[in-house]
């Protein structure tokens, strides 16, 4: 399981002219269930996104292709885990 951590680049108004594109393009990855969860960071500098996938290099492969990093607004790093504890309602989820 990976942790991604988007770092923006740019001023907010730069993202905002990409994130609609970003958020559109990780909707497929969301519906095919390798995305679970992501959003914000508070204050706005970033966002974080956790993941089920299983190599390093699927993450990367990715968040290579992510608008928000093409356009060179943002960055990311890949905190790779493995969750031991989990709440009730995530068995059999993670």
């Amino acid at each position: 399981m990976f942790l991604i951590d988007i770092i923006f680049d740019a001023p907010l108004d730069v993202i905002d002219e990409h994130i609609g594109q970003h958020r559109e393009y990780l909707a497929a990855h969301y519906e095919s269930g390798n995305l679970l969860f992501g959003g914000r960071k508070i204050p706005r500098c970033g966002g974080i996104i956790l993941t089920r996938l299983e190599s390093r290099q699927e993450v990367e492969e990715i968040f290579n292709s992510d608008p928000l990093i093409l356009a060179k607004a943002a960055k990311y790093s890949i905190v790779e885990f493995e969750p031991v504890m989990r709440c009730a309602a995530l068995v059999g989820i993670v």
